[in-house]
């Protein structure tokens, strides 16, 4: 039998009697298009992306890839699903920290 646990509350989840919420956040490196020139018009920008991708593939280093791209999954029980639409980035939480002036 899998065992659910809720990665928020850490509260174990029965998926017979209640509901199991999956959270799925995917944070990609947004790669805005750069103005383009008149001169860079018979560029062949798919030949570029290639030897770039093909390059990537030599380089071992897996910061390089989180820096592009990561993917997080969450199992969380109704009451912390509720929380988090809520307030999916946590900024409520943030501004609730308020420190006094000394």
């Amino acid at each position: 039998m899998i065992r659910y646990i809720c990665d928020c509350c850490k509260r174990e989840l029965d998926p017979n009697t209640e509901i199991r919420y999956v959270v799925k956040i995917e944070v990609a490196a947004a790669l805005d298009p750069q103005d383009c020139q008149p001169e860079d018009a018979d560029r062949d920008y798919l030949d570029e992306i290639q030897q770039y991708l093909e390059h990537l593939q030599h380089i071992d280093n897996p910061e390089l890839s989180e820096d592009v791209y990561r993917e997080f999954r969450f199992d969380l029980c109704s009451h912390c699903y509720k929380r988090f639409v809520r307030n999916p980035l946590g900024r409520e939480s943030a501004k609730a920290m308020q420190f006094s002036k000394n």
